[in-house]
């Protein structure tokens, strides 16, 4: 990830990017969560937790969940709106080099991939990829118009994503400020596999 932005100076802000307060981040998450196509997973991964707002949403659908941020302040944050949930682990993490061992039914790659240099974003979609459990899901959320920080094409980051081996695109959604695509290794669509249980 690009050194270029001070995500600890970021967080040190009461309500970074609005995350708290805008209706916009409200229904994005909203929409986000909406677009899983799991009732429930085991494992999952939230890369990038900043505030743990979306944290908090995930959790309610995992029997275990792993939250990763590279700035501390956003993990202390996150920890804390957490703290009731043992099923929640939140640590610090840089990727893709502090990529956590093992598998995973859900990845969720939110509001992240643009601060990362090409190299570095290829081996975190990559290390994505690798970790997810057959028939588990990887979501990617991103933002789609320009700003200063900005090191990837949001079109990159997703490209990068569905170019992993074996996953089919279920969810592609679309609207004039961010984008939201999820993946599953399973191909069926859901409402088949549920006429088929």
């Amino acid at each position: 990830m690009s050194a270029a932005t001070n995500f600890d100076a970021i967080f040190e802000q009461a309500d970074p990017w609005g995350f708290e307060t805008l209706w916009y981040e409200a229904r994005k998450r909203d929409v986000l969560m909406a677009a899983l196509p799991e009732k429930r997973y085991g494992r999952a991964l939230e890369a990038g937790c900043a505030t743990g707002l979306l944290t908090a949403e995930l959790a309610t659908r995992c029997d275990t969940l792993l939250a990763v941020d590279l700035a501390e302040r956003a993990v202390r944050r996150t920890q804390a709106r957490m703290a009731a949930l043992p099923h929640v682990d939140v640590r610090r993490a840089t990727l893709p080099a502090d990529w956590p061992a093992g598998t995973f039914d859900l990845i969720v790659l939110s509001e992240i991939g643009y601060y990362f240099e090409r190299d570095d974003w290829r081996d975190t979609a990559r290390h994505a990829g690798a970790a997810l459990n057959p028939n588990g899901t990887i979501v990617a959320c991103h933002w789609l118009r320009p700003f200063a920080e900005r090191r990837l094409a949001t079109r990159h980051v997703h490209g990068d994503v569905a170019h992993q081996p074996g996953l089919h695109r279920h969810v592609r959604h679309v609207e004039p400020d961010f984008v939201i695509e999820v993946w599953s290794r399973n191909p069926q669509a859901l409402r088949l596999r549920e006429a088929m249980q």
